[in-house]
């Protein structure tokens, strides 16, 4: 979203310089560590998939059991498999967090970079909001069955 630049701030305002060469190490650290939340958003996605694919065989193998297998003991699997299922939303959760905080990293790089260097020409009069809107994309508040959708 493109929104007027705000205002200069005013005289009495205190300021404190920063070294450009400090600015871009800050900036620079915080695209890495972009970049390592991206990694660790793609190493949950892996485990995930594994996960599920390993109960996927699991529920299989349960309905081939044997008939003299105890009821309650294929009960009890399949209960375990189904509770396994439901803690997946915990994957959700993690990701759209790695997603946000993602942004927040993003929005601080991009402001630091607003403050410090002069606009291009295309840019004078325009400031771009990066930082999300909401503070806090994820809630958890209860974890029932029918709380979780697989695809």
């Amino acid at each position: 979203m493109i929104e007027p630049r705000p205002p200069a701030p005013p005289e009495d305002e205190p300021t404190v310089p920063v070294r450009l060469a400090a600015v871009a190490d800050l900036q620079d650290s915080l695209l890495v560590a972009m970049n390592d939340l991206k990694r660790l958003e793609g190493l949950l996605d892996h485990a995930t998939s594994n996960l599920l694919d390993r109960l996927n065989r699991a529920v299989a193998a349960a309905d081939e059991l044997p008939a003299d297998v105890a009821p309650a003991t294929v009960a009890e699997l399949r209960e375990s498999v189904r509770m396994a299922l439901l803690e997946l939303q915990f994957h959700d959760m993690s990701t759209q967090l790695l997603v946000h905080v993602g942004k927040v990293l993003r929005g601080c790089a991009y402001m630091l970079a607003e403050q410090v260097m002069e606009p291009e020409e295309d840019e004078v009069g325009m400031v771009v909001t990066h930082l999300p809107q909401n503070p806090n994309p994820v809630t958890q508040g209860e974890m029932d069955a029918g709380s979780i959708e697989l695809f």
